[in-house]
């Protein structure tokens, strides 16, 4: 009997082709065990199933000889085994990653908005648009997504003016939120009616003077004023698939 297919990374791990993996659960459960043998024999230290979801059946199995959790998505479960006591498993992602946007215009206005979840308990917390970077998404594209998305106002990023780093985040998670500076390049509001309970443009010596609006907030409006910020660059010399890669620096 061969043992299942699996390619190996870096770290003396296997790692098990998920498209070859039999539907039939008596032919995994034969194969599985006989590939555990092969690779403790041949010294790798840790196995990595992947389990799509038209193979949810062959979790409990897998779950029996040893493998555990590792992180799910909605079309797979990933799990592992250790093959070597002490194996290192590296983590899943730890973090959430978000985004909110100081837009000032000429007239020297704030775009801020009221999220509709707030509208009855807080209904004069005023803050600006952001939400969560989408996965595979750039930091510049997603927060000027964000902003259109909740306000239909236009925007051009400039630069990232401050990050806070949050545990205990949803999930247990940890959460890094960046602010970042844009400049309109619109000014109709067209505020998203699910989300958005008012949006509008707020002088800045306004929001900044409100009792209603917190010392956070207050506090990036003034930074991104009066700093510069983390700036898009590319470094010579350094190829890196802008594609896949964004870099700023002060």
């Amino acid at each position: 009997m061969n043992p299942l297919d699996y390619s190996t990374d870096p770290f003396g791990g296997v790692v098990i082709t998920p498209e070859s993996l039999p539907a039939n659960t008596a032919d995994f459960i034969a194969q599985l065990d006989h590939s555990i043998t092969v690779w403790t024999d041949g010294g790798y230290r840790l196995a990595w199933l992947k389990l799509p979801i038209t193979h949810v059946a062959h979790v409990p199995y897998a779950v029996r000889t040893g493998f555990v959790f590792h992180h799910a998505q909605e079309e797979y479960v990933m799990l592992t085994r250790r093959l070597r006591a002490g194996a290192f498993v590296p983590s899943d992602a730890s973090h959430f990653i978000g985004a909110g946007a100081v837009v000032i215009n000429d007239k020297r206005e704030l775009l801020v908005i009221v999220e509709r979840y707030h509208a009855k308990d807080r209904p004069n917390f005023y803050k600006m648009p952001g939400g969560l970077i989408d996965p595979g998404e750039h930091l510049a594209d997603g927060v000027m997504r964000e902003v259109f998305e909740e306000t239909g106002v236009r925007t051009r990023f400039e630069a990232v003016v401050c990050f806070r780093h949050q545990h205990g985040y949803r999930f247990g998670k940890s959460d890094f939120y960046f602010v970042c500076r844009l400049s309109p390049l619109s000014s109709e509001i067209t505020a998203d009616p699910n989300e958005i309970a008012d949006a509008r443009w707020m002088p800045v010596d306004e929001y900044l003077a409100s009792d209603h609006i917190s010392p956070f907030n207050k506090h990036i409006v003034r930074t991104a004023i009066s700093r510069k910020g983390a700036l898009p660059t590319q470094i010579e010399g350094y190829q890196v698939d802008s594609h896949k890669t964004e870099i700023y620096t002060m």
